[in-house]
């Protein structure tokens, strides 16, 4: 036993282990839940991991070509109206 840790671990230590797969593909080391076979993280919780329908992946369309083009389209717009401004200002 090491005398630098006071506390006890070794039921902890000895705890079964999730088998989820994390995103490096390596084991998650995290306890599983009592009774389950998954930690918190990966569905230990009831209610827990991504709905039906996988509406987590759903895309919002921000960055497509055409919305990058629109926003530019204004961009430019917005340009040429202060332009016209300035010169309005200027003139006047």
């Amino acid at each position: 036993m090491s005398a630098g840790h006071i506390r006890n671990t070794r039921a902890m230590a000895a705890s079964p282990r999730c088998g989820a797969a994390t995103r490096s593909g390596l084991a998650c080391r995290a306890p599983a839940m009592c009774g389950r076979l998954r930690c918190r993280m990966h569905g230990g919780a009831p209610g827990s991991g991504a709905p039906w329908g996988n509406r987590n992946a759903r895309k919002h369309g921000a960055f497509t070509q055409a919305r990058i083009a629109e926003r530019r389209a204004i961009r430019e717009l917005l340009g040429e109206a202060a332009k016209l401004l300035g010169e309005l200002k200027r003139d006047a």
